[in-house]
């Protein structure tokens, strides 16, 4: 499986994934000139900004520590504009990261609720 194969499926699962843990996908591969959102979704009221990270393995470290202050900063002004474009000001936010690791035919699903806070 190449990189680009790997990321589509881990996309796939991780919206089944945030489906099962009640999570309703609002949408997938939000694109706008300042970047890309994997998944937003809603807990509830809650809007979250999803980052899906996956790795065939662990060889170069867990898949959610490689969303860096770098990646966070273009996912928030990514998200900044997806709030903007749709009017959701008063809306509660989250940012999420999900890490799938896959080996051996299995995956293991990392869920970081409010990723971004946690770094800070």
């Amino acid at each position: 499986m190449n990189k680009a194969s790997i990321g589509r499926r881990g996309e796939d699962e991780a919206a089944l994934f945030l489906e099962s843990k009640g999570y309703k996908v609002v949408e997938r591969n939000y694109r706008c000139r300042y970047g890309e959102i994997d998944i937003v979704a809603r807990d509830g009221k809650t809007v979250v900004f999803v980052e899906v990270k996956t790795r065939g393995s662990d060889r170069f470290g867990c898949p959610t520590a490689s969303v860096d202050a770098r990646k966070q900063k273009k996912i928030l002004l990514t998200s900044q504009f997806y709030i903007e474009s749709n009017r959701l000001f008063d809306t509660d936010l989250r940012f999420d990261v999900v890490g799938i690791e896959m080996s051996g035919g299995k995956l293991a699903f990392e869920l970081v609720k409010n990723a971004f806070e946690a770094a800070e």
